[in-house]
């Protein structure tokens, strides 16, 4: 038994606020919008002086954050520096990041990396195209369950049965009127992707707003995916295709870097600085210009 469970065992102390405090942060997390504090106080069953005492802690501390209108609560920047501060979220970021920024350069579109936390995808960190008219989200937002390219391309590494319970249990949001929200659809979508090994987004989550993902397939800790997103006003398949083949290639290379970092590791050895630099395989130096959002 852990030291801290056998410490807490024999204390007898439950910490009931703390346990509140974790039950409200996992509330706003799994919650498909902005949770204003009386729907908040509603679904926890807590008074509302209890939930407002709670709350303002949390802002106070950063875990969570108060939404564009000042009213709806979202998590804060704390969450994510708190679960990505292990080494080995750090070192993560260590390694994809020169890769992002070689996605960002070829294809003139924001890159984005994240991690599936539940039904949430976080977003752990980013290239942010050089465009005035750019898509960008700061490290530590989350995505929705279903939304978009990114959790096609998680949940078709999913199997069928797991998905039907997510969909049972959620169901599938409309987010834009390109959504697909027909259930034998979606799957066969989920299909076409197991098939092709990328996911691509027109306009299904955010209106004006195109994305192609590919999964890491990493196989220690959390689920890792790499997205590609820009402005719909000038997109095609063709260049859904070129962006697809630049996320599918950089990511196999960043899963062959994270395996040997933990084989490294594991042999209680630390690579050398020279080992973390990103050479992207075949890089020919030109962009996609015709991609830029």
């Amino acid at each position: 038994m852990p030291k801290q469970d056998r410490i807490s065992q024999q204390n007898g102390y439950q910490a009931p606020a703390v346990h509140k405090a974790f039950q409200l942060l996992r509330t706003v997390a799994e919650a498909p919008h902005g949770l204003r504090l009386v729907e908040l106080a509603d679904r926890l069953g807590y008074s509302r002086s209890t939930t407002h005492g709670l709350v303002h802690a949390l802002l106070r501390e950063k875990a969570l954050i108060l939404g564009d209108d000042a009213h709806e609560l979202f998590l804060g920047p704390t969450v994510a520096d708190l679960a990505f501060a292990d080494w080995r979220y750090g070192k993560v970021n260590r390694l994809a990041q020169p890769i992002l920024n070689e996605i960002r350069d070829r294809t003139g579109a924001t890159v984005f990396l994240g991690a599936r936390i539940r039904t949430r995808v976080m977003i752990t960190a980013s290239a942010e195209a050089v465009e005035s008219l750019k898509i960008s989200a700061p490290m530590g937002t989350t995505l929705p369950l279903f939304a978009g390219a990114v959790w096609k391309v998680i949940l078709a590494q999913e199997t069928q049965e797991s998905i039907l319970q997510l969909v049972s249990e959620k169901g599938l949001p409309r987010f834009t009127s390109k959504t697909i929200t027909d259930v034998e659809n979606y799957l066969a979508e989920l299909e076409q992707i197991r098939a092709q090994g990328y996911a691509t987004d027109d306009e299904e989550y955010i209106s004006g707003v195109w994305a192609v993902a590919v999964a890491v397939n990493n196989k220690r800790g959390l689920p890792l995916a790499i997205w590609v997103v820009g402005i719909s006003s000038d997109m095609s398949s063709e260049k859904f295709s070129q962006i697809a083949e630049i996320a599918t290639i950089a990511a196999k290379d960043l899963r062959l870097r994270l395996k040997e970092a933990m084989e490294s590791r594991s042999r209680s050895t630390e690579p050398k600085p020279e080992d973390l630099q990103y050479v992207p395989p075949g890089k020919d130096g030109n962009a996609l210009s015709s991609a830029s959002p």
